[in-house]
This record gives structure tokens, C-alpha cells and sequence, in this order.
């Protein structure tokens, strides 16, 4: 018997932001090095831009400024395996993980995965916080305008809401 095997694709939404070093060529190598890893293919990238650093208490205009974007891919990884990738990258480029919402060389984080929703202590999907930040809505409706949140709606929605 001849089983061939096939490769379920996924689309997945990634952000990507970073407030330390030289951001646009941070951002420039992640993107090639997602661009360049087996099982993902790079779809489109959002415009960054430039934010006020978030932490647990709120804004902080004090500390470095984020450049912050979305990309958008299609995967044959797995949701753990594309976040394994993604933390190898954070690594790369100098990530320490320390305090919680600190600064940092490099941030990735896996918004949606194919609508997905599930919540272990490693990964929740979709981002359990990505309806409340205007840093992840504005760049992801710039390359998918149309896009869902699962569980919350709209993107465009959610960043028209945000934006009031």
C-alpha cells in the first residue's frame, strides 16, 4: 500500500516589536530568518511603527520607544513548534527574559493561528491580549483589513474601539 502523506497549512498572525539596539535591523534579520525557516512561508508584512513601551501599570514614555509589526504567514509548524521557532529567534538576537513586559532586543508573539482558540501555560490562543493593544490591531489591519479576532470580532472594530 503507497500512504502519502500531506501537510496541513495553518495561517497564523505574528507580532513582532523590539525597544532595544538597532530595531529596524532586528526586525529586518527575524523576518528573514522566519522568511528562511522550513515550514513557514511569509506572507505579508505590516508598515512598523513606532509606540510608547507598555508595562504592567501602563505606558511608560520614559522608557525606549517599541518599533512594533505584524507578519503574516502560512505554516506547516504546529502552534508549539512555530513558537519554539519563534523563541529561538528571540534568543538569536539577545533576548533575556527577565521582567515581565520589560524592554527587549526582540519580541514575538503569535496572535492567531488558523482562528484557533485553546489556552495551555505555555501558549493561549488567540493572544489573550492582543483586543487591547492598539500596537498589534493597527499594523494587522493594515495587511488584513478584513481579519477576525476569535472570540472578539472584527480587528478593524476592535481598533476603531480602541482608538476612541
Amino acid at each position: 500500500m503507497n500512504v502519502q502523506l500531506r501537510t496541513i497549512e495553518a495561517d497564523a498572525v505574528i507580532a513582532i516589536g523590539s525597544n532595544l539596539g538597532d530595531r529596524v535591523a532586528t526586525f529586518e534579520a527575524a523576518v528573514r530568518a522566519l522568511a528562511e525557516a522550513d515550514g513557514v512561508e511569509v506572507t505579508a508584512i505590516s508598515t512598523p511603527i513606532e509606540t510608547v513601551a507598555v508595562r504592567p501599570d501602563g505606558e511608560d514614555p520614559d522608557a525606549p520607544a517599541y518599533l512594533n509589526a505584524v507578519v503574516l504567514v502560512r505554516t506547516s509548524l504546529p502552534p508549539r513548534k512555530l513558537l519554539g521557532l519563534l523563541n529561538d529567534l528571540e534568543r538569536e538576537h539577545g533576548r533575556v527574559r527577565g521582567e515581565r513586559w520589560g524592554d527587549r532586543t526582540l519580541d514575538l508573539d503569535i496572535i492567531d493561528y488558523a482562528g484557533r482558540q485553546s489556552s495551555s501555560e505555555d501558549l493561549t490562543l488567540p493572544h489573550p491580549r492582543a483586543h487591547e493593544r492598539t500596537f498589534v490591531l493597527r499594523p494587522w489591519v493594515e495587511v488584513a483589513p478584513e481579519a477576525e479576532l476569535p472570540g472578539r470580532g472584527r480587528i478593524a472594530d476592535l481598533l476603531a474601539e480602541l482608538e476612541r
